[in-house]
């Protein structure tokens, strides 16, 4: 068989996605369609995005379709990003927790480095290739205690939309990998550009979860919600002390009680999501204004530039210099 093309060399984020007999299609599209969507001020792509598999050629789908794929293996050692949809025919990463010879060599190809995402099942090929051993790592609820049995070293969080370790993400269902695209574009490219994408395929900017999406001032769903008001009311007012008494209050509920169901609704405690909340406004002012540190702390609620900065920190690993330059070129003042 004939070697498969390789990528097409540009300067943009090269992207491969790794598919395997039994692909949902729906998680393939949407790779190339939020990827694809990404452009600079200029109009320029910024990421280059091609499919793989084990072998080129007929790869079928878990519909009455099938996907012809012309890259081979080769095409992980020349990508940036390689993100591993699920597949609902089984393999050894499903039913024994190992790669198995195929899909071992191809892990083989990836460079040192190499940014590794998977949606829904797709985290326990990452799971068997060792990636997530001692990392917090998502898949589908329904499949967590399976996951659990085969890979125990794992810290396995079924209760949130994806899970960013910084070179490994996962995330836990179809609809959720949408959720991670958006995460890694605002992550490689700021809010502006992950926003232009969104709203230009019709999807949701933000959705509520265990991991914060990065977006301006999300505004919870009131409907079905419980604690919706006393978040959208939360969220006016992050420059200023948010207590748990005065959100507990807007729904009418005790401390106790309000605690419990917004746990449940949102899959992290009332002081965790102020936090991550504050953490995106603070995010948002450095990526788009020039105000200096000490006044985005402020208005972001942490108080101090010293106070953010360590926030900042903490999620990230940068500090608010280099996160704003990396994103605007403008050190901060």
């Amino acid at each position: 068989m004939a070697a498969s093309p390789s990528f097409v060399h540009t300067d943009r984020h090269r992207v491969a996605v790794l598919v395997r007999h039994g692909l949902l299609p729906f998680e393939l599209g949407m790779a190339h369609r939020l990827f694809g969507r990404a452009v600079s001020a200029a109009g320029a792509p910024l990421y280059e995005v091609v499919t793989c598999a084990l072998v080129p050629g007929e790869v079928r789908t878990d519909s009455d379709v099938s996907v012809n794929v012309r890259h081979g293996p080769e095409a992980l050692a020349e990508a940036d990003t390689v993100l591993v949809p699920a597949a609902n025919e089984t393999d050894p990463p499903q039913t024994e927790g190992s790669l198995g010879a195929g899909l071992g060599a191809a892990f083989a190809r990836i460079r040192p480095g190499t940014r590794i995402a998977s949606i829904c099942t797709g985290a326990f090929v990452l799971a068997a290739a060792g990636l997530l051993d001692g990392r917090r790592a998502t898949t589908h609820w329904q499949s967590a205690d399976h996951f659990r049995r085969l890979f125990p070293a794992v810290e396995l969080d079924p209760d949130v939309l994806y899970a960013d370790e910084g070179a490994v993400l996962t995330s836990a269902g179809d609809a959720s990998g949408i959720d991670l695209i958006l995460h890694m574009i605002r992550r490689d490219h700021g809010s502006a550009v992950a926003g232009e994408v969104a709203r230009g395929s019709v999807v949701a900017p933000h959705r509520e979860g265990g991991q914060a999406q990065f977006i301006r001032r999300p505004v919870p769903e009131r409907h079905g919600s419980s604690t919706g008001t006393a978040r959208a009311w939360a969220l006016t007012r992050l420059d200023r002390p948010v207590s748990l008494r005065e959100m507990a209050e807007r729904e009418s509920m005790s401390v106790r009680t309000f605690t419990r169901r917004f746990r449940e609704e949102v899959g992290m405690t009332p002081v965790q999501w102020l936090t991550r909340a504050r953490l995106e406004r603070a995010r948002e002012l450095l990526e788009e204004t020039d105000l200096p540190v000490d006044r985005i702390a402020a208005d972001a609620g942490f108080g101090t530039a010293a106070s953010l900065r360590r926030h900042l920190h903490t999620a990230l690993g940068v500090s608010p210099r280099a996160y704003r330059s990396a994103f605007r070129g403008t050190p901060a003042r």
